[in-house]
């Protein structure tokens, strides 16, 4: 099992920037891909951006691509998020996820939430016009 604690929500003003933390505890941080998604209040949850079990590779929805960037540290079990140039359409509640790739390349990357065992509790960001 994996334990994901998430810090670093707040709120900010449109053109800001922000930086989420994400710290893992319990089975081989290096063995799981790691995702990052958010859901806006009466929407569904989306994606945002992921990267690979040694960081090898990224992906990043369309909507974010160019602004935020994902980054890890396997070593100290963590993973954070910088979102740049945030927009008011970037308010949610943001949330990291571990999907186990123990078989999987380090170019391997998920965009489905499905694929993710363990979740964090989840941080609200808001940005405000």
């Amino acid at each position: 099992q994996v334990q994901l604690v998430e810090s670093g929500g707040g709120l900010v003003q449109a053109g800001e920037s922000l930086r989420l933390s994400c710290a893992a505890s319990g089975r081989t941080f290096s063995r799981y891909a790691l995702g990052w998604f958010r859901q806006a209040p009466g929407k569904e949850r989306e994606f945002v951006a992921s990267i690979s079990k040694y960081g090898g590779s990224t992906d990043y929805a369309d909507s974010v691509k160019g602004r935020f960037t994902i980054s890890r540290d396997s070593a100290k079990g963590t993973a954070s998020l910088r979102m740049n140039s945030l927009k008011p359409e970037d308010t949610a509640v943001y949330y990291c996820a571990a999907d186990d790739a123990t078989y999987n390349s380090d170019t391997y990357t998920s965009r489905h939430s499905y694929e993710y065992i363990y979740w964090g509790q989840g941080t609200q960001v808001t940005v405000s016009s």
